[in-house]
């Protein structure tokens, strides 16, 4: 990995990161997303979203099916939205984040209150409009939660591994 593009990943302007387009068709086969709240007019992934000036944070997701791949340098505040929508707004929301197991917000917020999460294995390429036609691995593992209402099993997430194919 180059310099220039180790500063744009652990930087604040590098919050742009393109879904992998085949990753997220076979969760909207699977969920059939409706919402896309943390996007842009060109790389917006469901037929509703919200853009940067929009704000998807301060917008209901009540009874959406929404996909969220949210801007890492604010990505506690994101979880929590998508934890407040499923259990008080019935919305299942399907998050695509860094497995930051060690942080407060991933065991105060998705440990206690997803209902399943998938490791993704091996690292996922995203592109970023700050570095042109290239497709950038990922300098860390991934993970997809799903918050979806109240979570039944107290005892644990339910886990699987997400083998990219």
């Amino acid at each position: 990995m180059t310099e220039d593009t180790r500063n744009i990943m652990f930087s604040s302007k590098g919050d742009e990161w393109e879904t992998p387009k085949d990753l997220f068709n076979k969760l909207d086969d699977m969920f059939n997303f409706t919402l896309d709240p943390a996007s842009t007019e060109a790389n917006h992934l469901c037929p509703k979203y919200y853009t940067q000036e929009e704000n998807g944070l301060s917008k209901s997701w009540e009874y959406e099916h929404v996909f969220l791949n949210p801007p890492y340098s604010d990505i506690a505040t994101w979880v929590a939205k998508a934890a407040y929508e499923s259990q008080k707004n019935h919305a299942l929301v399907v998050l695509l984040i860094p497995s930051r197991t060690d942080t407060k917000y991933f065991a105060d917020l998705i440990m206690k209150h997803a209902a399943f999460m998938w490791l993704i294995k091996g690292r996922l390429k995203f592109r970023n409009k700050d570095i042109p036609d290239k497709l950038k691995p990922a300098p860390f593992p991934s993970v997809l939660v799903l918050f979806h209402g109240e979570r039944i099993n107290t005892d644990g997430v339910v886990c699987d591994v997400w083998r990219q194919t």
